[in-house]
């Protein structure tokens, strides 16, 4: 029921994304881990879809690959609903670091994902990032090669010719393809982006209402107007972890959309691209070759298919973590299938550190009916290493793994530190700063106090180990329970190991990834934390200095007495 100012028909683009597969937190989340996140696309491309039903309007839907393989049924719907299905790519990746040969098979892999679900024919295409009209131009050959008709990735600069900015047909070497550009205005000073999405949401209503009406005024290109699914979406997850600008260019003004995206189906007719070029979509055959999506294990896991099952108990400490368990909950299911595999069948004990947040109520609901799920709630906060001491002495078998409800290291790395708990060994420490490790988008201040706290537990103990202060581990029950930690908190992590290391047990380092928190905060306290690792490397110096003068005084009698 669109009342539009015009009679021609502009162009209406829907990204069909999740909130986590983003280019604002590209850096943050890797591709392996997006089966682990609470996911929201499939609820909010409904809305969208109902929405354009509402206004009577059809759009092209540029789906990710990932999506199309995960639900199929999903993009169907889109299909059937009138609207035109093409490629947003499979991984939402820069082009930038892909090679042509790489981009082909990307192409390839997205396009079988969604002709297998819809039938039809993919014609269009729009990278995961702004393209450039002069140094882009080997990603339409290659989409011309493919077979794509046309293409909505380039955003125009001041360089490019003016008829750049509009629908323009491009010439190749092997054909052409038609271009749809991000509609610009040209405002003095530079090109002004009006097309939607993240400019709709930061550009003054008033303002972006104004350009876009001058552009239906002053050209016959059709405008371009596009909105991501997620944009539909005020009460999706935040990502804690993302910079400042990040956090803005994501979520400022997402209340917004849904009044700005009405008001423009109100003002202006739509259709979707195919539509507007007059395509014919063509029908296409199942492809029974498709690519397997799942996520790989680590190549390093050994095999252990005939060893005899081992129980072991995993103790997960929770303060405030509301935010944080769905997420856990997803890696933990892929864990548990895992670890059976392994013949290490897990039984799993989360330990609510009194917290004041749903976090309880969220462990009941997430995990409360499992039966190999055990739920203890402190009724005094005690600390991180008090959580892990509550389970290890509440565990029934004898190796006791700890990990943070955060996910900052990655569970799946358990795979491969069950199997190092040889008879000789008494703990597996995960280690990202062990020569094989790896340390990603962890704020630098963090990491030097980290690293310099570890440098001096190296010294203070006299050992070899890389890192102290690591939570994620693998412990032989019958050696940790007696030793005497009395620190309760992040201090007390360090203790623990350091006491083991004292009283002669082996430790080994699993060289590990330690990755920034996605969910909610820390929970340390920096300035207190400081005080206490100086407080507790005082307190082991000076536990192996008299350890050792004792074994030199017992030594030197021994020898008085052969005398």
């Amino acid at each position: 029921m669109p009342s539009t100012t015009t009679s021609r028909k502009h162009l209406l683009t829907v990204l069909v994304e999740d909130y986590f597969q983003v280019g604002a937190f590209e850096r943050l989340i890797q591709e392996k881990n997006w089966a682990n996140f609470a996911p929201r696309y499939e609820q909010n491309t409904l809305k969208a879809l109902d929405l354009l039903d509402e206004y009577g309007t059809k759009g092209t839907f540029f789906v990710l690959g990932w999506i199309a393989d995960q639900n199929p049924l999903l993009v169907k719907q889109i299909a059937s609903r009138g609207h035109e299905v093409a490629s947003r790519g499979y991984f939402h990746r820069s082009l930038g670091n892909l090679t042509p040969q790489e981009f082909r098979e990307d192409l390839i892999r997205t396009n079988r994902a969604i002709e297998n679900a819809t039938g039809e024919q993919v014609l269009g295409y729009r990278a995961a990032e702004k393209l450039s009209i002069n140094r882009d131009k080997w990603i339409l050959e290659v989409l011309a090669e493919e077979g794509i008709v046309y293409d909505a990735s380039m955003m125009p600069s001041r360089a490019d010719e003016p008829e750049d900015r509009f629908e323009h047909e491009i010439k190749l070497k092997n054909g052409s393809i038609h271009e749809f550009p991000f509609s610009t205005l040209n405002v003095g000073v530079g090109l002004l982006p009006i097309s939607g999405g993240n400019y709709l949401r930061q550009i003054p209503h008033t303002l972006l209402k104004h350009a876009i009406s001058q552009w239906d005024r002053k050209f016959d290109s059709p405008f371009m107007f596009y909105f991501h699914v997620w944009e539909l979406d005020p009460e999706q997850p935040r990502i804690s972890a993302a910079s400042y600008y990040n956090r803005v260019r994501h979520y400022r003004k997402l209340d917004k959309m849904e009044w700005v995206i009405k008001e423009n189906l109100l003002r202006y007719d739509y259709c979707g691209i195919a539509e507007h070029l007059g395509l014919t979509k063509a029908s296409v055959g199942r492809f029974t070759e498709n690519i397997d999506s799942t996520v790989l294990r680590p190549k390093t896991i050994p095999d252990q298919t005939t060893r005899p099952p081992t129980d072991v108990t995993i103790v997960i400490p929770c303060f405030n973590e509301s935010e944080s368990l769905p997420y856990l909950a997803n890696t933990l299911r892929k864990l548990e299938a895992g670890l059976s595999d392994l013949n290490f069948p897990p039984r799993f004990i989360f330990v609510d550190d009194s917290s004041i947040d749903n976090t309880f109520e969220t462990l009941e609901r997430l995990f409360g009916a499992m039966d190999n799920v055990t739920i203890i709630r402190h009724q005094k906060n005690l600390g991180v290493a008090g959580a892990i001491s509550t389970g290890i002495r509440s565990a029934e078998t004898e190796f006791v793994c700890s990990m943070d409800c955060d996910c900052t290291y990655d569970p799946m790395e358990l795979l491969a530190m069950l199997p190092a708990m040889t008879r000789e060994v008494d703990m597996v420490t995960a280690s990202p700063y062990h020569p094989d490790g790896i340390v990603r988008n962890v704020p630098g201040w963090r990491l030097i106090l980290s690293k310099g706290a570890s440098f001096l537990y190296k010294q203070a103990l006299n050992s070899q180990l890389s890192t102290f202060t690591s939570c994620f581990r693998v412990y032989r029950r019958s050696s940790v329970l007696p030793l005497v930690v009395t620190e309760t908190g992040f201090l007390g992590v360090a203790e623990l190991l350091g006491q083991l290391h004292l009283n002669g047990g082996t430790i080994r380092e699993h060289p590990a990834a330690l990755e920034v928190r996605l969910f909610g905060f820390s929970k340390m306290k920096t300035v207190k934390t400081i005080a206490g690792h100086i407080r507790l490397l005082t307190k082991l110096g000076k536990v192996r200095i008299t350890r050792k003068s004792h074994l030199i005084s017992t030594s030197t009698k021994i020898e008085d007495h052969k005398t």
